[in-house]
């Protein structure tokens, strides 16, 4: 049947009820951003290198490449293949299980399922060791896939909570969130392993386990459930992916909806790219003296952590000022001048980041532009939905897009770093992608083309 656009799971009349839902899902940023950050960014990235990585009597590195399966890999190129490869899983399922949620109306289950499974790979951390490098590295890849999935389906809420005209500032919100949430922990894990001991550093993958499954509980009690009761059946799978066709065929027939996907594609190639390996180059192409007064390659821990606070915490006001700017100028104009400032920072850093000085500098104009950034992305697509209420299914595709061009992003990086020797090229490469997601996004209209609504199949 038809649904109407404006059709939310909530009256509108019902202001604090909906403000609560919003609040709760906008705390959902709180609780998975930890893995981003303690585990994606700061801390495990160190401690792997670390573990992996051959050093002589004065504890400089002399060797960081590692074997996996028979083959030999440099450690960070080992590190972005395996979570491209846990994208891969992610782009495969996402789909599917959307077509699935959206017919049973049960996607806050699935939710809850992927986020307990991302909790429990990121404490299961604990137990990473290097000489069993396979068994290991599952415990990445299945917290990667338990973040983006979850991810997936908690963004899939957000037309359903919030008017059009909320979902910037809703968004912004959700990302400040997580910005300040997962700060939090790693001020909390930074404090406990300097001041007891780096024997304590596996303690902050449990830590990251108990913040996200814990907090997730704020949300999981106030979203709404679906008023979808269709039960589970043997063809569920064929339903689900008579959802997904549906959802194909419209979004094949529109152009606004389209062109952006595929500038958001080229977007997410860049930009995630960028924030899950700069640490790597941080590590492996910043110079500086230390104390002794000898030239060294790389960030100290704590200049490293340092720096990517900065980021995080410069992300907040990146996310609300583009969400203002966002309501003067637009959001797909706003996007271009993102995209601009993207490929000044890859041309800086190939070119310029060199100390911790300049690496500082870099780290504070990629954290606004950041949470603006994705921020803005997000609510631009919402905003761009039909009259449905399949969202997971259409986050699906959002999702699948992003990972897609995070796979592409990785095994770019690696396989870039791993011909020139330098991540410095890998960096530099990226600007290929930001120039194309800019060139697309002047091929967005103002207006869809495809005015249809999506037939629902409940």
């Amino acid at each position: 049947m038809m649904e109407n656009a404006q059709a939310h799971s909530l009256p509108a009349a019902d202001q604090a009820k909906r403000l609560k839902v919003q609040n709760a899902w906008a705390f959902y940023d709180w609780a998975n951003s930890t893995y981003n950050l303690v585990i994606g960014t700061a801390i495990f990235p160190q401690f792997y290198v670390a573990v992996t990585s051959r050093k002589n009597a004065a504890e400089q590195v002399i060797a960081s490449d590692v074997n996996f399966l028979g083959h030999n890999f440099l450690n960070s190129e080992l590190y972005s293949y395996c979570l491209a490869f846990g994208m891969a899983i992610v782009c495969l399922l996402s789909p599917t299980l959307a077509g699935v949620a959206d017919y049973m109306g049960n996607k806050k289950k699935f939710l809850q399922f992927f986020c307990y499974l991302g909790a429990l790979s990121s404490a299961s951390l604990f137990f990473f060791n290097a000489d069993h490098l396979e068994l290991s590295m599952l415990s990445v890849i299945f917290a990667c896939i338990g973040f983006w999935m979850s991810y997936a389906f908690a963004n899939s809420f957000l037309p359903e909570i919030a008017l059009p005209e909320e979902q910037d500032k809703l968004s912004a919100k959700g990302f400040a969130l997580g910005y300040a949430g997962s700060v939090i922990l790693l001020l909390i894990n930074v404090a406990m392993i300097l001041g007891i001991g780096d024997h304590l550093t596996k303690w902050s993958f449990v830590a990251v386990g108990i913040w996200w499954a814990g907090f997730a509980q704020i949300t999981f009690r106030a979203l709404p459930n679906s008023t979808k009761k269709n039960v589970f059946q043997s063809h569920i799978l064929g339903n689900g992916f008579r959802e997904l066709g549906s959802v194909w065929n419209y979004i094949r027939s529109t152009q606004r909806l389209r062109t952006y996907l595929f500038s958001f594609f080229a977007l997410s190639m860049g930009v995630q790219t960028i924030m899950m390996m700069a640490q790597f180059f941080g590590i492996k192409e910043i110079i500086r003296y230390d104390d002794q007064g000898n030239l060294v390659v790389g960030l100290e821990q704590g200049q490293l952590i340092l720096a990517i606070l900065c980021v995080q915490i410069i992300a907040i006001p990146g996310a609300y000022a583009f969400s203002a700017i966002a309501k003067k100028i637009g959001n797909i104009a706003l996007l271009k001048i993102s995209l601009l400032l993207w490929i000044a920072v890859c041309c800086f850093a190939y070119f310029a980041v060199r100390t911790p000085q300049t690496f500082f500098i870099a780290a504070g104009v990629i954290g606004f532009v950041m949470g603006g950034t994705q921020s803005l992305a997000r609510s631009t697509y919402s905003k761009y939905l039909p009259q449905t209420k399949d969202h997971a299914s259409f986050f699906s595709f959002y999702d699948v897009t992003e990972k897609l061009g995070l796979i592409i992003g990785l095994f770019s990086f690696g396989a870039i770093e791993s011909m020139a020797g330098s991540l410095r090229a890998s960096v530099l490469a990226l600007i290929v992608f930001f120039i194309a997601g800019f060139v697309l996004l002047y091929f967005v209209p103002k207006e869809e083309n495809q005015l249809q609504q999506i037939n629902s199949k409940a």
